[in-house]
């Protein structure tokens, strides 16, 4: 991300991978949320994003103050409503895709523009279409 790439008012979404890179402090997405906080951009992820991030061995006070950094957004009727929505226009359905297409969902309600980093790219750009940006992270 750039300063002519980044739109002031948008918002930032971490998938798993993002998050889990973001807890680890790997370069390339501090970077990201450093040209974020920059920008005024919004950081979310989505509840659901907690289920696939969090185990044994993940550093928990490392994740409790990335966490306090952004929003983590509900899995409320409407997105899951919205997900489904999703899945079912492009084809997909069943568990493999049930947390991308609810991450999906909640990054599409976000303030636009919308950057997905995510280690899922094709999933994610299949889901959201041409309405976020989708970067691989």
């Amino acid at each position: 991300m750039s300063r002519e790439t980044a739109t002031p008012g948008g918002t930032l979404v971490l998938d798993s991978e993002g998050l889990a890179k973001a807890v680890l402090r790997d370069r390339e997405v501090t970077s990201w949320l450093a040209l974020a906080r920059a920008d005024d951009l919004r950081v979310i992820t989505s509840a659901a994003t907690l289920v696939e991030v969090v185990h044994p061995r993940i550093n928990r006070p490392a994740l409790e103050w990335t966490l306090s950094r952004l929003v983590v957004e509900p899995i409320t009727e409407d997105i899951a409503r919205h997900a489904a929505g999703l899945l079912a226009a492009a084809g997909l359905h069943g568990h493999k895709y049930a947390i991308d297409a609810m991450l999906a969902a909640t990054a599409l309600a976000a303030p636009g523009p919308v950057t997905i980093l995510t280690s899922d790219p094709e999933d994610l750009m299949v889901l959201c279409s041409s309405h976020a940006t989708v970067v691989r992270v």
